[in-house]
């Protein structure tokens, strides 16, 4: 997980249109799938409508690699890949979990913090790479209630939580593990032996593991897989996976990293036969916007892209930043994945909790430019972003005007009202000046992160 990328300079429009209509046909809402798996357009808009109307979500990568807090041996850049990236042999790894006892976690506590930022679901690590469960899983004793001395099915809660309280629960499962004897290949300076290791044997645990979360915690929203990279996985196992999943859960959403074929960082599948529902840009979001394309850009907190805690790490990303992140994604059709590393005592690091509060206070007001809204219409905006649904139009200022004139290169026709969405009763003034729409706007700012203009269309 690397580079971060906040925002994109509008002069790349041209080359980022040509790089990403190759994906188009893979993601398109305006065709059938592909023949693999097949479905009608309608019935997959009907399956994903809750997701392009959430617009925004929470990431938490949470597990044993909490407890090292990103340092191991005098390095302290590590994070959810201590374990590969520290070397650390795997039965060194597994002396963790004796030391994983977060008491202090609060599942309505987490699930009331996403909820009050205005985040619609929870993608939560069940397993991550090191192979360490979050749930009681009958088919391995390295899990929280067998292997810690916590012994409380962090998944359930968090998926009763949800429940409650509104928001869809998803799980992030790896296809990587690192732990189990039949997954390959082993790392290159692992010791372990490899003789009598059976792929196959590897591939029929997933499945069973998929099938509790999803028999035993479902109904589930997404599943998030990822790790698929290794030469062991094959285009087929993908396939197959994906059909697995939907066999016992036909309305479930997947995305591309069930497969093959993602195009690195920037997380898009060419081949329009590739199986998953949507792309999954990591630490970015794309340049302009994907008209008919599913797609969902996950991103971290921190400035180091660390995803598990790391306590060394303190270089947070701005709320400013993190809101204009969330509205830049929802200005390109897609949604926004924004993750947090908890502590091993079982809570948030308190730059996380601040920032969902900031977030959460600016949603408050704003939500509406954000939920059930579809790519902007309105091209090259060098003072913000737009959003757009049914009748309106979401004009995000991040740039105020000095001379109080916020200028839309274009004549846009058949304005009934402009106002600002902070005040519905403050009309604004629109005329019309050298081919532009012009905009009489108050003189300051009345949010310095994003204030929003609504245009409102006749009918």
């Amino acid at each position: 997980m690397k580079k971060n990328v906040i925002f994109s300079d509008l002069c790349l429009l041209c080359l980022t249109i040509f790089v990403f209509s190759t994906f188009q046909s893979a993601y398109s809402m305006d065709s059938n799938d592909n023949s693999s798996i097949s479905e009608t357009k309608a019935n997959k808009e009907k399956r994903m409508s809750w997701w392009t109307d959430a617009r925004f979500g929470m990431f938490i990568h949470w597990g044993l690699y909490a407890v090292p807090a990103g340092q191991w041996n005098g390095s302290t850049n590590h994070a959810e890949w201590i374990l590969n990236s520290a070397k650390i042999p795997v039965n060194e790894y597994e002396k963790f979990a004796p030391q994983f006892n977060p008491t202090k976690f609060d599942p309505v506590q987490w699930v009331s913090m996403a909820k009050n930022a205005g985040m619609k679901y929870i993608v939560i690590t069940s397993k991550h790479h090191d192979g360490f469960c979050l749930w009681d899983s009958k088919l391995t004793d390295y899990d929280v209630m067998d292997a810690t001395p916590f012994k409380r099915d962090i998944l359930k809660e968090i998926a009763d939580q949800c429940r409650k309280q509104g928001l869809k629960i998803c799980f992030y499962h790896s296809i990587m593990d690192w732990h189990n004897p039949d997954y390959l290949p082993r790392r290159d300076w692992e010791t372990r032996s490899a003789v009598g290791a059976d792929f196959n044997r590897y591939k029929q645990y997933l499945k069973g593991q998929i099938a509790e979360l999803i028999k035993n915690y479902g109904p589930v929203g997404v599943l998030w897989f990822d790790g698929e990279w290794e030469n062991t996985w094959a285009h087929r196992d993908g396939l197959d996976l994906y059909k697995y999943v939907k066999s016992l859960q036909p309305d479930i959403i997947i995305n591309n990293r069930v497969d093959k074929g993602r195009q690195g960082m920037a997380g898009m599948t060419k081949d329009p036969n590739f199986a998953g529902d949507f792309g999954t840009p990591e630490l970015e979001i794309p340049q302009t916007g994907l008209p008919g394309v599913y797609w969902e850009s996950c991103m971290t907190m921190t400035n180091n892209n660390h995803w598990g805690y790391n306590k060394n790490d303190v270089n947070f990303i701005s709320s400013k930043n993190l809101i204009r992140n969330l509205i830049d994604t929802a200005s390109k059709g897609g949604n926004l994945l924004l993750n947090i590393g908890p502590k091993p005592d079982g809570t948030f690091p308190q730059q996380s909790i601040d920032r969902l509060a900031d977030i959460g206070k600016w949603m408050s007001v704003n939500s509406q430019s954000i939920y059930g809204t579809s790519a902007s219409t309105i091209p090259n905006l060098p003072w913000g972003r737009c959003t757009a649904k049914a009748d309106k139009i979401y004009l995000h200022i991040f740039d105020w005007p000095a001379d109080s004139k916020l200028v839309i290169q274009q004549n846009i026709s058949n304005i009934d009202s402009a106002y600002l969405l902070v005040d519905l009763s403050k009309k604004l003034s629109v005329e019309y000046k050298n081919n532009s729409t012009v905009i009489s706007v108050p003189d300051k700012p009345l949010d310095p992160v994003a204030t929003v203009i609504v245009l409102e269309f006749k009918r």
